[in-house]
């Protein structure tokens, strides 16, 4: 595959574009994708090696500006420079949605601020994968990277907790088993499915009740999404009446219908009809 080979040569925006590549098989890659890639005079990249092999497998040429967290500060004049003057630059991570837990928070705020295009191309993200292949609610929370602090880990896990909502973390192999007994204590009664390796050929998805959840082996490699399902066991509060509600109800029930009072109520307040009807009945057996 060439520049020229089959693509529509219309113009493209100046700018910054954020270009999702594979998360691990290198065919999950768009064609727009690819074709912003070729345009692009810069390609910012986490890892050159890493995005070598995937420009390589689809011949593009661009020149690659290495940019990560410890360098984007540094880079940060460089690129705006190169953006003002009307260059197309691509940032990209080394797999996935870029500046999504990667490095270009600080890159995108300054083109914002500096009114440069930012343009996002959607594609591959473990989060969404991750979410889809769960069966859990499609209500999610993607909380990134557990935080070094036992403290702050502790404190942000405990706050999750009482989300009932399905949750999502990355996490390395490294730190996988120190990870799983506060996930055990934490999110008791819930499931968890450990995606590893997704889109590659040893793609494994590992399920489990997170009560019964085992370390695992210390072999895994590979970066891991960990998705935790909605809160089963969680249930809100029913609405009540309260004393102004009952008043009331004293004040109509020989005026109205009961239907009618249960209706007026439960729009007014969204109190469960069943509460309203029941107290209504008791009411009416009393006079």
């Amino acid at each position: 595959m060439d520049r020229n080979s089959g693509y529509q040569k219309e113009e493209i925006k100046k700018g910054l574009y954020l270009v999702s590549t594979p998360i691990g098989n290198l065919r999950d890659i768009t064609l727009r994708a690819i074709d912003v890639l070729m345009r692009s005079k810069y390609i910012l990249c986490e890892d050159t090696r890493t995005s070598g092999i995937l420009l390589k497998k689809y011949n593009i040429k661009s020149k690659l500006i290495s940019n990560h967290k410890f360098n984007e500060k540094k880079n940060l004049s460089k690129i705006l420079e190169l953006l003002k003057a009307g260059s197309i630059i691509s940032l990209i991570s080394d797999a996935g949605t870029p500046n999504i837990s990667d490095p270009g928070k600080i890159l995108v705020n300054e083109c914002v601020a500096n009114n440069i295009e930012v343009i996002p191309l959607p594609g591959p993200s473990s989060v969404t994968s991750a979410v889809s292949v769960s069966g859990f609610s499609e209500k999610f929370l993607f909380y990134g990277f557990f935080p070094e602090k036992k403290k702050d880990l502790l404190d942000d896990l405990e706050n999750l907790s009482k989300l009932n909502s399905s949750i999502v973390f990355f996490v390395s192999p490294k730190k996988i088993n120190r990870i799983i007994p506060y996930l055990k204590k934490f999110f008791s009664g819930r499931k968890v499915v450990i995606c590893r390796e997704m889109t590659k050929y040893f793609e494994e998805f590992i399920r489990a009740d997170i009560d019964n959840l085992h370390l695992l082996s210390s072999k895994i490699k590979g970066e891991i999404t960990i998705v935790i399902s909605e809160n089963k066991l969680y249930k809100k509060k029913p609405l009540n009446l309260d004393e102004s509600d009952k008043k009331l109800i004293n004040n109509m029930i020989n005026k109205f219908a009961i239907k009618e009072i249960t209706d007026l109520i439960h729009q007014d307040k969204n109190i469960p009809k069943k509460i309203i009807y029941n107290y209504c009945i008791k009411i009416k057996n009393e006079n």
